[in-house]
């Protein structure tokens, strides 16, 4: 890894960030010497585990189906923790560098995609939802990233930034985990209308909404330096 400082990229802002729980947290893997980057990576391992728990979903009965989805929303939120510590130890250490931005952005993607898909095959989903939703998922991350390229700042925008889009994942997830069979979308219910379902779509509209968003505040950022 490389240890010389470069000028860290744009940060998400997140509140979470300036909790003292966090900082306390980030302090004690700096003096772990946990690499930012090794924490980076653990993001996809997070997914992994929430998207396989996703998919079991769909092959076991109903009690297993319930711990499954808890644990996906679970094993969801470490994922973001991941996201939310990778930054705030490369900063506190001193660490933080260009070769820590690609660590910081691949791993984000490829545990979208794990975790949308997998929600696509969840009791309660359609695949073709889940793909829609990841690949919708990668086109907002990569219009903030080519937004930054050409100057444009500030375009963590929603309404279904990476946060949300995870947020939404759970939602449905822990819904999936505790409500009684005959509630609308639970567990038993038809695909169609099943929560995660619902969550798809929510996920795969508020990225269009998103990157509508995105493109316009690029666009007006551009014309406002000519």
């Amino acid at each position: 890894m490389e240890t010389e400082t470069n000028e860290a990229a744009e940060r998400r802002p997140i509140a979470s960030r300036e909790s003292g729980l966090a900082k306390r947290a980030a302090t004690w893997l700096v003096g772990r010497r946990v690499s930012p980057n090794a924490i980076s990576v653990s993001s996809i391992l997070f997914a992994l585990v929430a998207s396989a728990c996703l998919v079991a979903t769909a092959w076991v009965d109903a009690v297993q189906t319930r711990m499954l989805f808890f644990l996906s929303a679970l094993f969801i939120q470490c994922r973001l923790l991941a996201n939310l510590f990778d930054g705030m130890v490369a900063v506190e250490s001193g660490q933080s560098s260009k070769l820590g931005e690609l660590y910081n952005e691949i791993p984000d993607r490829i545990a979208d995609a794990l975790i949308l898909i997998g929600a696509g095959y969840a009791v309660g989903g359609l695949p073709i939802l889940g793909y829609a939703a990841a690949t919708l998922a990668l086109f907002v991350s990569y219009l903030r990233v080519i937004g930054n390229s050409v100057g444009a700042e500030r375009l963590f925008l929603g309404p279904m930034a990476k946060p949300h889009r995870m947020a939404t994942i759970t939602v449905a997830a822990l819904y999936c985990a505790v409500v009684p069979a005959e509630w609308p979308g639970a567990v038993g219910s038809d695909n169609v209308y099943g929560a995660m379902n619902i969550a798809l779509i929510a996920t795969c509209a508020g990225c269009i909404v998103t990157s509508v968003r995105r493109i316009t505040s690029t666009t007006r950022q551009i014309r406002s330096v000519r």
